[in-house]
């Protein structure tokens, strides 16, 4: 028998115990009223592949993806003059800080997302977590 066939492989684990240690602080957000070309010169010149939409208390109203913009710019006659807030998903996802990092996979999992916003006691976005900052915090 191969030594390498009977080796058991090391399961991972994640090195994170609360959103916190997993999300990317102060993320990047686009005003509702932005215009879809804003939105574009935003996410292609920062390459993110989408960003909070925030109403002018700062609590997110929705987010916009690449996807979002690109169903829009291909339908006939759209411009991009059009708003963010008539292009985004009206959904938000989010977690706070203090919640567990087990969760947050879970969450993520759950819901068929990409990304989890973190939202502070008052309802503000002061982060994001997307599947790879969970992958970065995978080890053996």
């Amino acid at each position: 028998m191969n030594a390498t066939a009977t080796r058991t492989p090391k399961a991972l684990c994640l090195r994170a115990a609360t959103a916190a240690n997993l999300m990317k602080p102060n993320p990047v957000s686009l005003r509702a009223e932005a215009t879809a070309a804003e939105a574009i010169s935003l996410l292609a010149g920062r390459g993110f592949s989408a960003a909070p939409v925030v109403g002018d208390t700062g609590r997110p109203v929705g987010v916009l993806s690449q996807s979002d913009l690109l169903i829009h710019v291909s339908a006939a006659g759209s411009g991009t003059h059009t708003p963010v807030r008539d292009l985004m998903t009206p959904v938000v996802f989010s977690v706070t800080p203090d919640t567990p990092a087990d969760q947050v996979v879970e969450q993520l999992l759950a819901l068929k997302v990409h990304r989890l916003f973190v939202v502070d006691e008052s309802g503000v976005v002061v982060g994001l977590i997307s599947a790879v900052d969970v992958l970065r915090h995978l080890g053996a």
